[in-house]
């Protein structure tokens, strides 16, 4: 019995203990598996101690000084972030959105000059997520306020993101504020030999006429 111990000691604690914590740390950031924290942990090792040093100062010095933006919880270093600051902004049209990195990629098309509203997460049951763990209430609470005349509906097109929009749309409509939804279907460059049946159909569904 007790060599069986041993020997589940010897398989559980490969690492020494300051490096196996890092790897166990890395490995509860979202999208790193066992083997890719490993992979980070030994390449911060080989890192010269003042660059491992930056990247501990960069870490601690976001959780310092970002915060959630008090009118549409972007990522922000001030209590309102520079796009809700920028005064040539469409205020009648606000784009709903799952995660400030959603923004980022909105704003890159530069086709997008009206507000934003950042969820901060999609609803999803299995993991306990609901409206009043998103910011929900803060979104109906700009309407009036903001004289929002149009929401469109950024979620991504995937079942808790389709799910979120639903809910939204059944929210908003009654207010009589347009609700729309963003497009989706094939990219471009895409063949269709190679994409999903619902990509394609919403591809169909959302046919436009040639200019």
């Amino acid at each position: 019995m007790a060599s069986a111990d041993c020997s589940a000691e010897r398989k559980r604690y490969v690492y020494e203990a300051p490096v196996q914590d890092l790897i166990d740390e890395l490995g509860k950031m979202p999208g790193i598996g066992p083997k890719s924290a490993q992979r980070i942990a030994f390449h911060l090792l080989k890192l010269p101690a003042q660059d491992a040093l930056k990247l501990s100062h960069a870490i601690a010095r976001a959780k310092e000084l970002v915060r959630f933006c008090s009118r549409c919880f972007n990522v922000s270093a001030h209590d309102v972030c520079h796009l809700c600051a920028d005064s040539r902004r469409d205020d009648g049209v606000l784009c709903v959105v799952e995660e400030p990195r959603d923004v980022v990629a909105i704003e890159k098309t530069q086709e997008f000059r009206g507000r934003y509203h950042v969820l901060q997460g999609c609803l999803n049951p299995i993991e306990g997520i609901g409206p009043e763990q998103l910011r929900v209430s803060e979104l109906l609470a700009r309407l009036e306020p903001e004289n929002v005349t149009e929401v469109i509906l950024s979620t991504n097109p995937n079942i808790e993101g389709e799910a979120t929009a639903m809910y939204l749309g059944r929210l908003l409509r009654p207010l009589g504020i347009t609700v729309t939804r963003i497009a989706s279907g094939l990219p471009v460059g895409g063949d269709l030999e190679y994409a999903d049946e619902l990509t394609l159909g919403r591809a169909l569904e959302h046919r436009r006429a040639l200019d």
